[in-house]
């Protein structure tokens, strides 16, 4: 299964560049020009990575990394940011962003962080999974032990 990525920017150019790089490295890539685009999109379709601007029209990055995590608490959110200074990257830290990168960045360092994200993602899915596994063996145990 290919991993989807949402990329969330008011700049066509932006959009655009980061769905052709994104779609040329192997990904299905979404795109939306504002918070509440993406949004829709995020309460309908599950994204792996979400690249979010930190300026976007009515809304912030930072506001709409916190929406987000409603729809889809797995998505790994990554912050691009034109416009960097550390009162933003503590906030976005502190709302639970999994990456803040600079614009202009590096094609192959943002793929470099996409993959990452997506790696981590998978070991918490692993973890997840042998977790409820392990309460389902439990579970049985328990049950049969009151059977008996």
């Amino acid at each position: 299964m290919k991993e989807k990525i949402l990329v969330v920017d008011d700049d066509k150019l932006v959009r655009d560049s980061l769905q052709s790089l994104l779609a040329n490295a192997g990904y299905v890539v979404d795109v939306a020009k504002s918070g509440e685009e993406a949004e829709s999109k995020s309460a309908l379709t599950y994204y792996n990575v979400a690249l979010i601007d930190i300026r976007l029209p009515n809304a912030n990055g930072i506001e709409l990394l916190e929406r987000l995590k409603e729809y889809v608490p797995k998505t790994r959110k990554i912050i691009l940011t034109g416009y960097p200074d550390l009162e933003t990257a503590i906030e976005a830290v502190n709302k639970r962003a999994d990456g803040y990168l600079i614009k202009p960045f590096d094609p192959e360092a943002l793929l470099k962080v996409i993959d990452d994200q997506i790696r981590e993602q998978g070991k918490e899915l692993k973890f997840t999974q042998e977790k409820v596994v392990e309460y389902i063996k439990s579970r049985v145990k328990q049950i049969e032990g009151k059977k008996k």
